[in-house]
């Protein structure tokens, strides 16, 4: 007896859906299994991202960042206006049309290529086999598959000293959809996720806390780059507290406080009118398989995978958040299309090392590749080129001069090993120090490339130079021929 798919996919967020229309494309009978209901009650696809993350985050720092530009920049451009309106529910209006585009934009592309969309529960039983029980109906059917992708994403953290009630104490979900802004807010953890939500509501008006527990500001970073954002989101008003270690949070009627303790174990209070905890997220592996399956996951509920993306049930994988690597839209997308390339029969691979990572404060920060520290820590020898953003044209032209692209490449092959930028358009500019990486380019390409005038993109081509030591727009103090 035939199975009645080629390929299920459970998840039908940026992992899910994109391995299922690349499947599609392949030829597969596919179906995708989503359990995700919009606030209107109704399924829709995209997964966190789309619905609850990536999109409508984007959507509201996109409206204030222009809010902000209208308060307090088009007067230096000699644009005069009235007095200044906030309409909080148009701008949230905005960003559920963007949502609705998207997901409804997805549920015309699973039709275009033949996608059965399953709306309910799946849970893995074996390889092979998946249980899927529809919205609204408590007995499942079991679905056979020669293929099954678990692709089911990652919830937000939760804690203990600051328990969520969905009206005061929020997640990050809960902090896209204020009704009013805070006089002060509260966001624990500064973070991916606190530095976007607290940049948000800052720009519209709200006193913006953050309580961060490590000592060292985006440890995950490049440490010049960390320092350069960390002054920069001081000065627009992000009062960013590190080494805080929250205690309790005591919520009243319209307000909380909180008791936490800094780094140098001392006490202190405040209140807010909210509270966002965004302490990071967590894989959403808990009712996705049944223990008779014998998927294998850690001691922090990932899915155990290999290179390719495989775990240890034949023909069973797992991509996207719920498995090792960052938690990253894009990394989830790629692993989706790696693992139904091989099984038709392909030999894609996923260089992990090129994956570029982005955090869309004003000014955005973006990185690729190996940090400073870490060469330093590996002894790898290394030569470094920076250019600052105040010596571009374009940045002065824009208004926009805060921040800088740092380039690393090795001392040995010239070969480029990690770039890191603080700065506007950081985000589109991180994929050409991608794609260089990728293709195992060395600064001298980059530095011999012809970039157009004027652009921020320059800024890439003299930090390419610097590596070398012979930016032109930048003073080295040292002479160097050739």
């Amino acid at each position: 007896m035939s199975a009645d798919y080629d390929i299920i996919i459970i998840g039908a967020g940026p992992a899910g859906y994109v391995a299922a229309i690349r499947a599609a494309q392949l030829g597969m009978k596919t179906a995708c299994i989503d359990r995700w209901l919009a606030a209107d009650g109704k399924p829709a696809l995209g997964g966190t991202c789309l619905n609850a993350g990536c999109i409508p985050s984007k959507a509201l720092l996109e409206s204030t960042e222009q809010y902000e530009l209208a308060a307090n920049g088009f007067a230096g451009h000699g644009i005069r206006i009235g007095k200044l309106e906030l309409d909080l529910a148009a701008m949230h209006a905005r960003k559920q049309g963007v949502v609705d585009r998207l997901t409804r934009g997805i549920e015309r592309l699973f039709k275009g290529n033949g996608i059965t969309w399953l709306q309910g529960e799946g849970k893995l039983l074996g390889p092979g086999k998946v249980a899927f029980t529809a919205h609204g109906k408590s007995r499942p059917e079991e679905l056979a598959s020669d293929h099954v992708i678990i692709a089911t994403g990652s919830t937000p953290i939760e804690l203990g000293g600051a328990p969520l009630d969905g009206t005061v104490v929020v997640d990050s979900t809960g902090a896209l959809a204020f009704d009013e802004v805070p006089k002060r807010l509260a966001v624990i953890g500064a973070g991916v996720i606190g530095l976007e939500l607290g940049s948000v509501w800052r720009r519209l008006g709200a006193e913006v806390v953050m309580l961060e527990a490590q000592d060292r500001f985006l440890p995950v970073t490049d440490g010049e780059v960390a320092q350069a954002a960390l002054r920069l989101l001081r000065d627009q008003g992000l009062d960013i507290r590190l080494g805080c270690r929250l205690m309790t949070t005591r919520v009243g009627k319209a307000e909380a406080t909180l008791d936490y303790t800094d780094g140098e174990g001392k006490s202190h209070t405040f209140k807010a009118d909210r509270v966002v905890v965004a302490v990071g997220r967590r894989p959403l592996s808990d009712d996705v398989y049944t223990q008779e399956s014998g998927l294998l996951l850690d001691e922090r509920g990932y899915i155990h995978v290999n290179e390719f993306c495989e775990t240890n049930l034949p023909g069973v994988y797992a991509v996207g958040d719920v498995v090792r690597g960052a938690m990253l839209a894009h990394k989830g997308s790629e692993e989706g299309c790696m693992v139904v390339e091989r099984i038709a029969g392909q030999s894609t691979t996923l260089d992990y090392g090129c994956v570029p990572s982005v955090i869309y404060t004003q000014p955005e920060i973006a990185w690729v590749g190996r940090t400073e520290e870490d060469l330093k820590t590996a002894g790898e020898a290394y030569h470094k080129g920076v250019f600052p953003l105040a010596a571009s044209g374009r940045a002065q032209a824009r208004g926009e001069t805060d921040g800088f692209v740092k380039l690393l490449a090795s001392a040995e092959t010239d070969r480029i090993l990690g770039a890191h930028i603080v700065g506007p358009g950081a985000s589109e500019l991180i994929s050409e120090a991608t794609i260089a990486m990728a293709f195992q380019a060395s600064a001298e390409d980059l530095a011999r490339t012809v970039f157009a005038h004027p652009t921020l993109s320059e800024a890439v081509h003299e930090a390419a130079l610097a590596v070398g030591q012979r930016a032109i727009h930048m003073a080295t103090g040292r002479k160097r021929q050739g």
